[in-house]
């Protein structure tokens, strides 16, 4: 997986993404600026390596805008961005009636449910952030994300680490 966070004009990322097909790079992400949907989709035209978008999603039109435009391959929405637990379930429909592999952008702990209710649930971004503020960290098992059976998204904070770690 390779990310240019949004690095390359579209000319460039076509360019680059040319030389990198063939190499087994998994998906290039970001390629071109977030809300380039033309610039992105004549990346994804014109390379075999999978392009994924989407952490920077505001809301899920701008998923259904992005996979209208043809901009992308697979998506990676942010639970944050995209508009908490009910526009994640949006923006999973969407992707389902595309099949379109759709995978998380950070917040592990939440978004590990999510995926697991997710019709084309792909990769869980993980990123041990809430490990050291959170009383049991999400458990990674063989490669797994093993999702608590606790009620709820499953966090339950450390009042210790909080107060330790609080900013003032």
């Amino acid at each position: 997986m390779a990310d240019y966070n949004q690095a390359l004009p579209p000319e460039e990322a076509i360019r680059r993404g040319g030389m990198l097909d063939g190499e087994g790079v998994y998906w290039i992400e970001e390629p071109v600026r977030h809300d380039d949907y033309a610039g992105c989709a004549a990346v994804a035209r014109a390379i075999s390596t999978p392009v994924q978008i989407g952490e920077n999603f505001s809301q899920v039109y701008d998923m259904e805008r992005a996979l209208a435009a043809g901009a992308c391959d697979l998506v990676m929405p942010d639970l944050e961005r995209i508009g908490g637990v009910t526009g994640w379930r949006g923006a999973a429909a969407l992707a389902a009636a595309r099949t379109v592999p759709m995978s998380s952008h950070l917040f592990p702990e939440v978004s590990a449910h999510l995926l697991a209710v997710t019709p084309t649930a792909h990769w869980l971004e993980y990123v041990d952030w809430a490990g050291a503020i959170v009383e049991e960290p999400l458990a990674i098992v063989a490669g797994h994300a093993v999702i608590p059976a606790r009620p709820g998204n499953g966090l339950a904070w450390n009042k210790e680490a909080v107060a330790r770690y609080r900013m003032h």
